[in-house]
């Protein structure tokens, strides 16, 4: 990701995620369900145009939020594949729901989302991928790897001397601790 370093800091959507938020931890099970989703609707497409509908995900699935978007039934399906602010894709967007699903299922389980994904670490990617493969819908290497590096679950997001890397380092993520 090397060249994200480079590319990203000048850049009006770049910028803000590569400086605060890309390889940093993510504690809230909400974001950390928005990340997972953000990378699975990339799938195909540049960051570049997520990013640009990020706002507008952020609306049509209610900020995230991991409980209401499980519930969602086919009107909430019908509607999201009617908003053209976001990726009207029919397999994302079921898949969006079935994995707040077991997101949900996840939190019974382990607490939280989060406790879930750290008492998995640490994985090597392909080990994480056969996870996320068994666990959610629409997960391959690329998502998988991205939504973890991007949560600091994998190490790859900044280069060593990227001035932000110091600061990801500073917060400690996962991938800096030995368990």
């Amino acid at each position: 990701m090397s060249d994200y370093c480079d590319l990203a800091p000048a850049h009006p959507f770049h910028g803000p995620y590569h400086d605060h938020e890309y390889g940093f931890p993510v504690k809230d099970d909400d974001a950390l369900f928005e990340r997972l989703i953000l990378e699975i609707n990339q799938a195909g497409l540049s960051w570049l145009t997520v990013l640009k509908k990020r706002d507008a995900f952020r609306t049509a699935f209610e900020n995230f939020s991991i409980d209401r978007v499980a519930a969602y039934g086919e009107a909430d399906q019908a509607r999201l594949l009617n908003d053209a602010g976001i990726i009207r894709n029919r397999l994302k967007v079921s898949a969006t729901i079935h994995n707040a699903g077991v997101i949900q299922t996840l939190r019974k389980e382990h607490g939280s989302f989060r406790a879930w994904l750290d008492q998995h670490h640490p994985l090597s990617h392909g080990d994480w991928v056969k996870l996320f493969k068994r666990t959610f819908r629409f997960t391959g290497p690329e998502i998988v790897g991205e939504f973890l590096m991007s949560t600091g679950y994998l190490p790859g997001a900044h280069r060593d001397d990227c001035p932000v890397q110091r600061r990801i380092l500073a917060a400690a993520p996962p991938w800096t601790r030995e368990t």
